[in-house]
């Protein structure tokens, strides 16, 4: 049911009790690092091979900075506007089935979760565009177009990364392209309202991506991306105009057989 959303419920004091985490499984804020980041890397830069090479190595995720996306500014007003809107209006593309293509829910699962995520998301098929778009939502009407720009933007970005990334495995530059195929794309705009204790739960649980690779656009008044590295958390704090590139398992698993 929509009433499930935290984006229509009024701003909580104290955590819901479906929320709170069991102790051992609890974020250990004390412990995270700060005043560090993963690396940024110019995609204009006469480097960048050798760059993403180590970033990937290092880190198996980086900022890119000189992407061309200059619908940002647009798909951030427009993401924070969708999760503005009226409960009515969001009640519409509501769902807990996990099987459709376009849906607005809550945490990660509502149906199988004992303890649930402090976030809403509106999921979105985007690949090809034209199959996907029209059921998109048309409230704010600037919505289809900001986010189908958007999309079109990240792809660019998407394929280059993965030509760089072919060329610092020592392989022809459209080698990864090839073999992964025509890639699906799917987007989540994600909601994290504000936590009132957040010691006590995620918005998102640790987790690795199944996919290729994930390309995150952060809000910058959202905190709270952290990324494991040698057995530390560290704090990705949002950049301007910066997208982080995450490698996702399928793209971990045909990268080590070509190293190894």
């Amino acid at each position: 049911m929509a009433n499930q959303l935290l984006s229509i419920a009024p701003r909580h004091v104290s955590l819901p009790e479906n929320y709170v985490r069991p102790e051992p499984q609890r974020p250990r804020l004390h412990e995270v690092i700060a005043g560090t980041s993963i690396p940024t890397i110019d995609l204009n830069s006469p480097d960048i091979i050798d760059e993403v090479a180590d970033a990937c190595t290092s880190h198996g995720c980086f900022l890119v900075v000189n992407h061309g996306v200059e619908s940002v500014p647009e798909m951030l007003e427009v993401s924070s506007e969708f999760f503005d809107l009226p409960a009515e209006e969001k009640a519409k593309h509501y769902s807990d089935d996990p099987m459709k293509k376009m849906r607005l829910s809550t945490s990660s699962n509502v149906r199988t979760e004992t303890v649930r995520n402090w976030r809403d998301y509106l999921r979105l098929h985007c690949y090809p565009l034209e199959e996907f778009v029209p059921s998109w939502p048309s409230n704010p009407p600037s919505f289809k177009r900001v986010v189908s720009t958007y999309c079109r933007e990240v792809r660019q970005v998407g394929m280059q990364i993965l030509r760089v990334i072919s060329l610092s495995l020592e392989l022809e530059e459209e080698y990864l392209v090839k073999i992964l195929g025509e890639l699906e794309q799917h987007m989540a705009i994600n909601y994290y309202p504000r936590c009132p204790q957040p010691e006590l739960t995620y918005g998102l649980p640790p987790h690795t991506d199944p996919n290729a690779f994930t390309i995150l656009l952060q809000d910058p008044s959202v905190p709270g991306l952290q990324v494991l590295k040698d057995g530390h958390w560290i704090a990705v704090d949002p950049q301007p105009n910066a997208l982080v590139i995450n490698i996702g398992d399928q793209l971990q698993v045909k990268s080590i057989s070509f190293i190894s």
